[in-house]
């Protein structure tokens, strides 16, 4: 993309292309595809590729094709139907590579991801293992001896009831602790896990009640890779130095543990 007009990025396109962007950017984009018409082409073709998997896991959607909200507080569908839906997303994503409307080999061949202005949780996430994760003597605040303490003192600050700190035992993690910290100036909880050869990886947890989409995306740092979603009101992050297909398999592994 052509940077004569910095102000639209790579993200702004992807977020017209699935429908995210704001009406008050719209018609800088649509501007900007007048007269670009490579750009045009790949939005273009992303909101093809957007309608092809809309088709095939229609099965298991339940509310209305113009619903963009799958997992929405107070929706009246069962929780269990709300659940199916997103994990058909999920799947979605997976299984063809995309993230959030960033398709093909292009999202692994970046080294990173820009986002819009409004994505402050996968950036968050990531200084909060940058701080954390290095540290020696006091990386969180609460040790893994007391994980029962942990879940229900981070759950009570963030209202969740049934807070969860995932086993990532299967995966070689194990837990080192938690702490609190805040995300988007409310309580959020960050858990750290360590494998056998020290390497860390931590999963920040934060609560956003305006929140009425879902999404799931790949963010980029340097070496720090974060795979991130929103279930609801609440925000998951998983941040780790790995590769992208081991951070997948975690946070695959968080999502079937958390609660929805």
């Amino acid at each position: 993309m052509t940077e004569t007009n910095p102000a639209v990025t790579e993200a702004d396109l992807h977020a017209y292309a699935d429908g995210l962007l704001p009406d008050t950017h719209r018609t800088r984009v649509e501007s900007w595809l007048r007269d670009n018409a490579d750009d045009a082409a790949r939005v273009t073709e992303w909101q093809a590729q957007n309608t092809g998997i809309k088709a095939m896991f229609s099965g298991y959607e339940k509310s209305k094709p113009t619903d963009t909200d799958l997992v929405r507080k107070g929706a009246s569908r069962p929780v269990w139907s709300r659940r199916v839906a997103t994990a058909a997303a999920i799947v979605a994503i997976f299984a063809t590579g995309t993230i959030a409307g960033h398709y093909g080999p292009g999202l692994f061949e970046k080294p990173s991801l820009q986002l819009t202005a409004s994505e402050t949780f996968p950036k968050q996430a990531q200084n909060a293992f940058l701080v954390y994760a290095s540290e020696v003597r006091h990386p969180v605040e609460v040790f893994a001896n007391e994980e029962a303490h942990l879940a229900t003192w981070l759950g009570k600050r963030l209202s969740i009831a049934n807070l969860k700190v995932p086993d990532l035992q299967s995966l070689n993690y194990h837990l080192v602790g938690g702490r609190l910290l805040p995300v988007d100036g409310k309580p959020g909880a960050m858990f750290m896990y360590e494998n056998q050869t020290g390497e860390r990886l931590t999963v920040l947890v934060g609560r956003n009640p305006a929140n009425t989409t879902t999404s799931f995306r790949f963010a980029s740092a340097d070496k720090v890779e974060t795979f991130y979603w929103i279930d609801g009101e609440l925000g998951y992050a998983v941040t780790g130095e790995i590769s992208r297909e081991d951070l997948r398999k975690v946070a695959e592994e968080c999502y079937r543990q958390f609660p929805s």
